[in-house]
């Protein structure tokens, strides 16, 4: 098992190299991760954004290894600290799972068992990955719902999630995945289901409990607005590869890939509210019947022939941030081609 106190080596926190993951149905198998690379450093916060079906979140589940029964790795390497977990025991990912990665849903009242407490719940997985006792925990969890934000944690901890608002319950989710104290967060659309005012305290108290606990975090979501102030590198997925990765500045205001300019298109700006959104064409990519080039060639006003028939490779743009899309070749605009992609 990787110590997780091995910390201050400069090596990366997490590292995905050419990461495929599929899905067997009946009507075939489903590529829904389709050699995904990125680094994850520590402390720092990485965002994967795309629509529904883009791999997003099959990309996070793979991390923890929590597919379903139909849903494998097929290739590629997951190293934490440089040690490969798609080789790990289930017992390993068992004890993996807590103690160095924790994740919090979207919808934390189908997340939530209804028929045990939240302090039942919470002081379980103290119990899983320490050695301490019933009132240890019981102590262990009070002190997390305090840090959390939760007020009356000693009431709180009697309770049920149903006597709770959908706020208070994501804050649960929140204090659940963090009290083994993890090196890494990850937030599969945590404030979906949430109002406006209570999806920016959440994001606040994540950030804030970042900092506290020094933790790496990668937040999945459609989203581009919510991970816009919080993100350090944003990697935006489409039919389960990669379309674009830099920093919220370079994707914001410098994209360079077809589909992510069409995401920043269909989303409201504050500095011009007058102006039409423009939706993109078209569905989303069946995986069952991918295109032999670029997933999004169908959806896209600019698609070439080249398009159609080659999956155009990563390329590292001027201002050093990463695009793959056939337009940067015909316009001439990069530097160079990342080594090791197609």
């Amino acid at each position: 098992m990787a110590d997780k106190n091995n910390k201050g080596n400069g090596s990366p926190l997490l590292q995905l190299i050419d990461l495929h993951t599929s899905f067997t149905t009946d009507n075939g198998e489903v590529q829904a991760v389709n050699g995904v690379n990125f680094t994850l450093n520590e402390g720092t916060t990485l965002g994967i954004v795309g629509e529904s079906g883009s791999g997003k979140s099959v990309t996070a589940y793979s991390i923890m290894q929590i597919l379903e029964k139909n849903g494998h790795i097929t290739s590629g390497q997951i190293l934490y600290r440089g040690q490969d977990i798609t080789h790990y025991t289930e017992k390993q990912m068992q004890d993996f799972r807590g103690k160095n990665v924790s994740i919090i849903f979207q919808d934390p009242m189908t997340s939530l068992n209804p028929v045990y407490t939240i302090g039942n719940q919470i002081s379980e997985a103290i119990l899983i990955h320490s050695d301490k006792t019933k009132e240890e925990a019981k102590a262990a969890t009070i002190k997390m719902l305090e840090l959390v934000g939760i007020n009356d944690p000693e009431k709180r901890f009697k309770q049920y999630p149903h006597e709770l608002s959908g706020g208070m319950r994501q804050r649960i989710m929140i204090a659940m995945a963090l009290v083994s104290e993890p090196d890494i967060l990850i937030a599969d659309e945590p404030t979906t289901a949430l109002d406006v005012t209570i999806q920016a305290q959440i994001l606040e108290l994540m950030q804030e409990l970042q900092k506290k606990l020094n933790m790496a975090i990668i937040i999945v979501t459609h989203d581009l607005g919510v991970i816009a102030q919080m993100a350090d590198e944003i990697v935006v997925m489409y039919g389960g590869r990669i379309c674009e990765r830099g920093t919220a500045d370079h994707i914001f205001y410098s994209p360079c890939h077809e589909y992510t300019k069409g995401l920043l298109r269909s989303i409201p700006s504050v500095e011009n509210m007058k102006k039409k959104l423009v939706p993109i064409a078209g569905s989303p990519i069946n995986l069952l019947n991918m295109p032999k080039g670029c997933a999004f060639c169908t959806r896209c006003d600019n698609a070439m022939k080249i398009c159609l028939e080659e999956v155009p490779p990563e390329l590292k743009m001027p201002d050093g941030h990463f695009a793959s899309c056939w337009m940067n070749v015909k316009n001439g605009n990069y530097v160079s081609e990342v080594p090791g992609n197609e």
